[in-house]
């Protein structure tokens, strides 16, 4: 029989979840608004159930009672089948979890250690991981690193021209989104093997963005750093920033460092330049000059990463949109790719306002291409591996 595995991720205020049977989608849907207006909505491949509806507030008060609240439709989907695994997107393995594994007491006691070094993630992975050890305690728990694809990138992406002993201590740049990198990959290498051994830049644009220079499956290099801080603006954080501006905020603004950081994670990237949203499509339909300014930074930090990246790597046979926003922007995408002739990169606007795979033009010497990301599916194959090598959750 084919297993079945739970695949979760939990944020700050949300569970989002995929039920598999083997290698299909059983259900899917959301639980968001923990701690606030909690709603719940799932769609089921197998027997057409859709729920839509809000929870009470003591339903959705935590992860673990907003899990308990998704069990009835769980057991009723399930029809008495058990849950295999539940496999978890933790965001931060450290130095040391650089592969999935299964979720023990001390495992859960050093990601706990990492929560500093993700405190917008972190935290909330853990309380989503100890709600399904409680909801499903015979099941293996795995976690999947976002930090573990990078891992292997050379030393010079992977080090602050800091003192050696802070490098030792784990001060290093860790690189995220790996798991989304990790499915355009294999997803490159079962569909399109050729551009997989390539030059490769994959830029994960969405709420959260980040790009990545892999040569032949391996990152070589990356946008983000010790921190999902650095690198391209997004919704909320503020991307690559001169650490004196933090000097500056601490002494001369007197910012206390809960504030620093509530301002760079929450209050800042397109919310904080448009003054207006974080929502790229709000941000598209919006006359404001505040808006096109905000999208015109968030452009101008892709294009100039991207060359940054070229460069890595030597030169650029591929280049692929993927995350909310790259997978669904064409504005975005137009513009990122204006004018890189240069860079032998010349875009099909008729492919891309088709919404093609595929939208470089003929004459293009290096693909572009936009590819959903399946973060799900890599979580699924990597807890299917584990549960197939006999190993129990403890």
């Amino acid at each position: 029989m084919a297993p079945v595995i739970l695949v979760l991720n939990s944020g700050s205020s949300s569970i989002k979840f995929t039920l598999f049977s083997g290698d299909a989608v059983q259900l899917k849907g959301q639980i968001s608004g923990l701690g606030a207006q909690p709603h719940l909505s799932l769609k089921s491949h197998v027997s057409d159930t859709r729920i839509d509806r809000a929870l009470s507030e003591e339903e959705g008060r935590s992860h673990a009672a907003a899990l308990d609240a998704l069990l009835p439709s769980l057991e009723q989907e399930l029809g008495g089948q058990d849950v295999d695994a539940v496999g978890h997107r933790v965001v931060h393995g450290g130095i040391s979890l650089t592969a999935p594994v299964r979720i023990t007491g001390e495992i859960m006691r050093e990601l706990g250690r990492l929560e500093p070094l993700a405190p917008l993630h972190q935290p909330h992975n853990l309380a989503g991981i100890e709600a399904a050890r409680a909801a499903f305690p015979k099941a293996l728990q795995s976690a999947c690193f976002d930090t573990a694809f990078h891992r292997n990138h050379p030393w010079v992406n992977d080090t602050f021209a800091l003192p050696r002993s802070l490098y030792e201590e784990g001060v290093r740049r860790y690189g995220f989104h790996g798991l989304s990198y990790e499915y355009i990959c294999a997803h490159l290498q079962q569909t399109r093997p050729d551009l997989h051994t390539g030059r490769l830049v994959v830029a994960h644009l969405g709420n959260g963005a980040s790009m990545c220079a892999i040569r032949d499956g391996q990152s070589i290099g990356s946008t983000m750093g010790f921190t999902a801080l650095d690198g391209l603006p997004m919704g909320t954080r503020c991307g690559q920033l001169d650490p004196g501006v933090v000097l500056y905020l601490l002494t001369t603004k007197g910012m206390t460092p809960e504030e620093v950081s509530d301002l760079l994670y929450k209050a800042s990237g397109l919310k904080g330049l448009s003054g207006i949203s974080q929502d790229m499509r709000t941000l598209t339909q919006s006359d404001a000059p505040e808006a096109a300014e905000a999208i015109d930074y968030f452009v101008f930090r892709i294009r100039r990463e991207l060359g940054a990246m070229a460069a890595v790597l030597g030169g650029l046979d591929t280049l692929v949109f993927t995350g909310g926003i790259g997978e669904n922007s064409v504005l975005v995408r137009r513009k990122v790719c204006a004018d890189l002739e240069w860079l032998g990169l010349t875009a099909d606007e008729a492919k891309n306002q088709a919404g093609a795979e595929e939208i470089s033009a003929v004459s293009s010497r290096a693909s572009v291409l936009v590819v959903p990301t399946n973060e799900e599916e890599m979580i699924r194959r990597h807890t299917e591996k584990l549960l197939g090598s006999g190993t129990v959750s403890a």
